[in-house]
């Protein structure tokens, strides 16, 4: 498993508010995603201009009533990351084998046995 990103991941029901508060530290928005989750999640990657970046994602407040931060592992293997995850306690919030494919990315979120949550996710290249 090659790790291809690592950085921080805010889940929010309340992300416009975030994304504004980081524009306000100088943290401009890259890469923005739709449609996630059958259209009910958006997910912003955001960079600052020294180098720090941040991810934010929108979530439905009745599933997400607050913030969670997790740490966004972009890997080259995502069914072999999600093994070795699996192997050390970790589970996944929907169910077992429970992954998004949005065509261009498969992602899920899991949580260790002492509720670390770490978002997984492989880029699907063409």
């Amino acid at each position: 498993m090659k790790i291809t990103a690592f950085n921080p991941l805010i889940v929010s029901p309340k992300a416009e508010e975030l994304v504004a508060l980081f524009e306000e530290m100088g943290f401009e928005k890259r890469h923005q995603k739709s449609g996630i989750d059958e259209g009910k999640v958006e997910s912003i990657d955001m960079r600052h201009e020294g180098g720090f970046t941040i991810d934010v994602a929108s979530a439905d407040p009745n599933l997400v009533p607050k913030d969670i931060l997790a740490i966004r592992v972009n890997v080259d293997d995502f069914d072999g990351a999600r093994a070795f995850l699996k192997e050390k306690g970790f589970v996944n919030v929907r169910d077992d084998d429970y992954a998004e494919d949005t065509g261009s990315s498969k992602a899920t979120l899991m949580y260790s046995p002492s509720g670390f949550a770490i978002s997984l996710c492989q880029h699907i290249k063409d």
